[in-house]
């Protein structure tokens, strides 16, 4: 599969999830062995509860290889799991996945403004936004309209930041082996945005 295949695979899982058309795979487990993961989209998403990113996606066991932190940020960790499954499992695609009313680019806004955060751990995912903020944020903001072009630019922070951390990425990348792409689910009406490249 490609990174084009792979990306309209997810394309067309979101619409049949959008329009309750959803094959809900059932658990069957193996007696004998257990298959092998051969995963054809990586997932960078956010730990939001409401975003279940199989189910959005419409997808079964062994299909995403996903990565879930709070606002969807780039650390070492996340990089290396991205690796892990390049290197592993020759998948075409990677997908930051950011959504509308985000409660950590919310909390790091509130950070932002108040100069202090709730503990050293959110900390360092607020400190990652930051610098999205700082580009975006006025005297006349609305929070609410702040949180969304903060959401959308920090998906985008988060995928230029992919695309430049990392050998394995790059060279993935340079081999057209490997395309990353940002994307938005949207609370109210379940479906997914992708982004330009």
């Amino acid at each position: 599969m490609n990174t084009q295949q792979a990306q309209q695979k997810l394309i067309d899982g979101n619409q049949r999830f959008v329009n309750n058309q959803t094959t809900r795979p059932e658990f069957a487990p193996q007696q004998d062995s257990v298959k092998p993961q051969m995963p054809f989209a990586i997932v960078l998403g956010c730990s939001d509860s409401r975003v279940p990113i199989e189910t959005i996606f419409d997808q079964s066991f062994g299909d995403l290889f996903i990565i879930r932190i709070a606002g969807n940020i780039v650390a070492p960790s996340q990089i290396g799991s991205i690796e892990f499954a390049i290197s592993m499992y020759q998948t075409p695609l990677v997908i930051v996945l950011g959504h509308t009313h985000c409660g950590a680019v919310s909390a790091a806004i509130d950070a932002h403004i108040q100069k202090n955060n709730i503990s050293s751990g959110v900390h360092s995912i607020t400190k990652r936004i930051q610098p999205v903020i700082d580009t975006l944020i006025t005297d006349d903001y609305n929070h609410d309209s702040l949180v969304c072009q903060v959401a959308d630019a920090n998906i985008k922070q988060s995928v230029r930041q992919l695309q430049e951390s990392s050998e394995i990425i790059r060279m993935a990348m340079t081999k057209n082996k490997l395309d990353i792409v940002g994307a938005k689910y949207i609370l109210q009406t379940g479906e997914v945005t992708f982004f330009p490249a």
